[in-house]
């Protein structure tokens, strides 16, 4: 008797996630976005004109509060120094950890979790492209602010280029500060340990990470206020994207394992038409462990009701 197994089932394990098909996915994406952020390298003019503009926009709202922060970091080592290692780090330990937490604890939640930060890291990279900006740190001296990295950098592995390590500064774009993808993704990081953290750590850590990271990359003067709040937006535009692009990437999955499917002629029905194809049983042939018929001698069968189906009714007697 054949196996019979339920649509739901089949397509669970259709959709089933592994490791080694999600590792490169991930890896690729995030090469893609670096080799972005190197080619959305703007004019250096026009960057600076940009992050003039945010400090006057912030200055007019009252805003600007990295300024008191960059101070304290500068005056500060015990904050300075811990806050050039959280920026130059976290985001690439955290990121993956609670990708992987989700992975592995929270397979049903993972795959729209993925798709949400992938969708979002794309809309930064969009605005990289088009409104390349200048860090308060590289701004002129005359604008108040201190490169704290660069202060610090005999206490971490960075120099005076951001958080890329020395001699490696040419593999970063600089430029690239609004949005904030530091603060967009310690906020997706905050919502998943919030949603499906289950511990009291995890919850404190749902808020105090994405607090800490957005006080971080002001004080370290990297990123404005409104950066910030940018990155914050772009996250929200990723959620709400996140449907069309799990649909979409579905159809296309879809689409590409059915055609491999035919080709390989694994598609539902296609050896079964093959074989049946305009093939007949001759006579005294059977299909293996069928009954041997009563009347195999020679004798014709007489048509029972059900064999005669739709032709002419018996003459009446």
């Amino acid at each position: 008797m054949p196996q019979t197994v339920t649509p739901g089932i089949e397509a669970a394990r259709g959709t089933r996630l592994r490791w080694w098909t999600e590792l490169p996915l991930i890896l690729l994406v995030y090469a893609c976005y670096t080799a972005g952020r190197l080619l959305a390298r703007g004019d250096v003019s026009s960057a600076v004109d940009h992050g003039l503009t945010i400090l006057r926009v912030e200055k007019f709202l009252r805003i600007n509060a990295e300024h008191p922060l960059n101070r304290l970091f500068t005056h500060e080592a015990w904050l300075g120094v811990p806050a050039d290692f959280w920026y130059a780090s976290l985001h690439y330990l955290v990121t993956p950890a609670v990708l992987i937490w989700l992975f592995r604890s929270h397979a049903v939640r993972y795959r729209a979790a993925r798709t949400w930060l992938m969708a979002s890291t794309f809309i930064g990279l969009i605005g990289f492209i088009l409104l390349p900006t200048c860090p308060p740190r590289l701004l002129s001296e005359g604008h108040g602010f201190v490169d704290t990295m660069a202060q610090y950098s005999s206490y971490g592995w960075w120099g005076s280029e951001a958080s890329a390590p020395r001699g490696l500064g040419g593999m970063t774009n600089q430029y690239a500060a609004m949005p904030s993808l530091h603060v967009g993704w310690a906020l997706w990081c905050g919502v998943m340990l919030w949603r499906y953290g289950r511990t009291r750590t995890a919850k404190t850590a749902a808020v105090v990470y994405p607090l800490v990271t957005t006080i971080v990359v002001m004080g370290t003067a990297n990123h404005y206020f409104l950066d910030a709040v940018a990155g914050a937006a772009v996250m929200g535009a990723g959620l709400l994207l996140t449907p069309y692009v799990s649909r979409a990437a579905g159809g296309a999955g879809t689409r590409l394992r059915a055609r491999f499917a035919v080709v390989t002629g694994d598609a539902p029905g296609a050896h079964a038409s093959i074989v049946s194809a305009g093939c007949q049983t001759s006579a005294g042939e059977h299909i293996p462990r069928q009954r041997e018929s009563p009347f195999a001698g020679g004798a014709e069968p007489s048509a029972s009701p059900t064999d005669a189906g739709d032709s002419a009714p018996a003459p009446a007697r």
